[in-house]
C-alpha cells in the first residue's frame, strides 16, 4: 500500500516536505484548506486583544478513531469540537481512506477551519485530528498539526499534547542544526521517520515507535496514524490525559471523554501511563515501551482545577463534582460573613456552588460573560487591555449592589485579570468583594504543556497573601490548601502539582529563575 497521487496534493509549507527521510518527492503532502480571511503566519502571541488570561491555557486536544467501512470526517469534527477549549488556535484533521491520507489543517477554531464542503472532501475510515495552543513552537500554520512525514512509500501522521522537555537532545539525535527553530512535535515525526524499517510494512510505525518513545522526556499523548493502523501513546507519567472508547466495531481515543459523548461512543478507560494502544483490524493491541523504573503517575492536578471540561471523567469521577468538593474545602478553611456567594463564569462556578453550600450563604450570579468574544489579534494600547475584561464580562448590578460577595475563581496566574474583575464589581456597587481561590497559590511555570508565564510574572511567586490582596484591591483573600485540594479530588498522591509546589517529577529543559521568598509563605 502506497500514498496515492491524488493524495499528495496542496500547500507546500510543511517542515517535513523536504526531510532526508523521504525517498518520495512530491510537491507537497498536503490537501489544505484556508479559512477565509486567515493569515497563515499565525498571531502574535503577546497581542490578544484581550490581554493575558489570569488562568493557564491548555496546551492542545487530541482524537483519534478508527471504524470499518464508514466515514469518519464528521465524527472527528465533532470530537474536535468537544475539545476546543484545549486549544484554539489551529485546528486539524488527517484522515486515511486505506490508500493515502490526507491532511487539512488550518489557523483557527474547528468552526472556522472546517465546513461541509470540506469534510465531505475527506473520505475515509480512519483519522486523527488536533486542537492547538501553542507551548513549543511559533504560533502559526506550519506548527499546526497533525504533522505528515511521508517514508519511502509510506508515511504517518502525529498529533501531540505536551511538551517533550529533551528537545535540544532530540534535535541533536536527527542531525538538524543546534538553535535550530523547530517544534517538539516536528522533532518527534523527524526522529521517527528516520526510524522507520528499511522495508517499511504494516508494522513499521509500530516498530518506529518501539525505538523512538524511551528517548523522549517530558508529557506526550499521542495520536498516530498510517493507511492501516491507529495508534495512541500516553507518557510513563500520564502527564496528560487520554482515554478510550467503542463505537459499534472501531475504537476511539480523546484527551477527553466528551469528545466520545459527543459522537456516541462507550467510554471504555483511560490509558494507563506509559502504555501504547494499537488499533487496526484486529482487536487493540497494548504495548509499554518504556522501562519500569519510569512509570510514575503523575496527572497534571490542574486537569482537575481548570483543564478538564466540567462533564470530563477522570480517575473514575466526573470534574464538576470534584469542583464543587474543591469549593466546600475552601468554604471550611476560608470562611467569612458575605451576602452572598459568586463564581467567576465559567470555570468558577463549580467551586462557588460548593463553598455556597458549604457556608449555607445564598448563591448567586453577579457576572454574566459574553459568549462570543473571540480572540481579536491586534497590537491594543493599555486602554484596550484595560478594557478587555468589560468585553468578557458584565456585572448583574441589581443582584449586588450594597451586598458583601464571596468571589470564587479557580486561579490567579498573573493577576492582570482579577485585578480587573474586582474594579469592574466595585463600580457595580459591590461593598465588599472577598476573593476565594480553589487552588493554592500559582507560583512555577509548567514546562509539561501548559502555557504559563515566566515565574517572576506569577502573581504568587513574590508576593506575600496581604500583598496580592492589597495588589488586587479585594477586601480579603484565601487560597484552598494543597492537602485539601488532593482531598477534595480522592487521591493523596499520584499527580503533578509543580505548577504549586515547585516539585518538578521530570528534568526540566531550562533553568527555572529562583525568586527568593517574600515575606511570609503564602499557605
Amino acid at each position: 500500500m502506497s500514498l496515492t497521487k491524488d493524495q499528495i496534493l496542496g500547500f507546500n509549507g510543511e517542515s517535513g516536505c523536504d526531510s532526508p527521510s523521504s525517498s518520495v518527492q512530491p510537491k507537497s503532502i498536503f490537501t489544505v484548506v484556508p479559512a477565509a480571511n486567515h493569515d497563515l503566519s499565525g498571531p502574535n502571541e503577546t497581542d490578544s486583544l484581550d490581554g493575558p488570561a489570569d488562568s493557564p491555557e491548555e496546551a492542545c486536544g487530541v482524537f483519534g478513531i478508527r471504524l470499518e467501512n464508514a466515514s469518519v470526517s464528521h465524527l472527528t469534527f465533532d470530537g474536535l469540537y468537544a475539545l476546543q477549549h484545549r486549544g484554539q488556535e489551529s485546528a486539524g484533521i488527517a484522515v486515511s481512506d486505506g490508500q493515502g491520507i490526507t491532511v487539512v489543517k488550518n489557523m483557527g477554531l474547528v468552526s472556522n477551519v472546517f465546513d461541509e464542503r470540506t469534510l465531505l472532501a475527506l473520505p475515509g475510515n480512519m483519522a486523527i485530528g488536533h486542537t492547538r495552543y501553542s507551548t513549543t513552537g511559533a504560533s502559526n500554520w506550519k506548527n499546526a498539526q497533525p504533522v505528515f512525514r511521508a517514508v519511502g512509500e509510506s508515511g504517518f501522521a502525529l498529533g501531540h499534547n505536551g511538551n517533550l522537555t529533551n528537545l535540544a537532545e532530540l534535535v541533536e539525535e536527527v542531525g538538524l542544526l543546534p538553535g535550530l527553530t523547530i517544534s517538539d512535535t516536528d522533532a518527534l515525526a523527524e526522529l521517527l521517520s528516520r526510524n522507520f524499517p528499511k522495508d517499511p510494512g504494516p508494522d513499521s510505525l509500530r516498530d518506529a515507535l518501539l525505538k523512538v518513545l524511551p528517548m523522549l522526556r517530558g508529557a506526550f499523548s499521542l495520536v498516530l496514524m498510517d493507511i492501516v493502523n491507529l495508534v495512541a501513546v500516553r507518557d510513563p507519567n500520564g502527564f496528560r490525559p487520554l482515554c478510550m472508547g467503542r463505537l459499534g466495531s472501531g475504537w476511539v481515543f480523546a484527551s477527553e471523554s466528551p469528545a466520545l459523548d459527543v459522537i456516541g461512543a462507550k467510554f471504555v478507560r483511560e490509558l494507563e501511563p506509559g502504555e501504547m494502544v494499537i488499533v487496526s483490524q484486529d482487536e487493540p493491541r497494548s504495548y509499554f515501551p518504556f522501562p519500569d523504573d519510569r512509570l510514575d503517575p503523575k496527572l497534571c492536578i490542574f486537569e482537575f482545577v481548570y483543564f478538564a471540561r466540567p462533564d470530563s471523567r477522570l480517575l473514575g469521577k466526573e470534574v464538576h463534582g470534584t469542583r464543587r468538593r474543591m469549593g466546600q474545602y475552601l468554604a471550611m478553611t476560608a470562611p467569612v460573613e458575605a451576602d452572598m456567594v459568586m463564581g467567576v463564569p465559567d470555570s468558577g462556578v463549580p467551586a462557588a456552588e460548593g463553598y455556597a453550600l458549604q457556608s449555607q450563604i445564598p448563591y448567586g450570579q453577579g457576572l454574566v460573560k459574553n459568549r462570543y468574544i473571540g480572540r481579536t489579534f491586534i497590537t491594543p494600547d493599555q486602554t484596550q487591555r484595560a478594557n478587555g475584561v468589560r468585553r468578557k464580562l458584565n456585572t448583574l448590578t441589581e443582584n449586588i449592589a450594597g451586598k458583601r460577595l464571596v468571589v470564587v475563581d479557580d486561579s490567579i496566574v498573573r493577576g492582570t485579570t482579577t485585578k480587573a474583575m474586582v474594579k469592574l464589581l466595585r463600580e457595580g456597587g459591590a461593598a465588599e468583594v472577598h476573593l476565594r481561590i480553589s487552588s493554592p497559590p500559582y507560583k512555577w511555570s509548567c514546562f509539561y504543556g501548559i502555557d504559563t508565564p515566566s515565574r517572576p510574572d506569577l502573581l504568587a511567586s513574590t508576593r506575600t497573601l496581604d500583598e496580592i490582596r492589597e495588589y488586587l484591591d479585594c477586601d480579603s483573600i484565601a487560597y484552598l490548601d494543597i492537602e485539601d485540594l488532593r482531598k477534595a479530588i480522592g487521591a493523596d498522591n499520584g499527580f503533578c502539582d509543580a505548577c504549586l509546589t515547585g516539585n518538578y517529577p521530570v528534568g526540566i529543559p531550562v533553568t527555572v529563575m529562583s525568586v527568593p521568598p517574600v515575606g511570609n509563605k503564602i499557605s
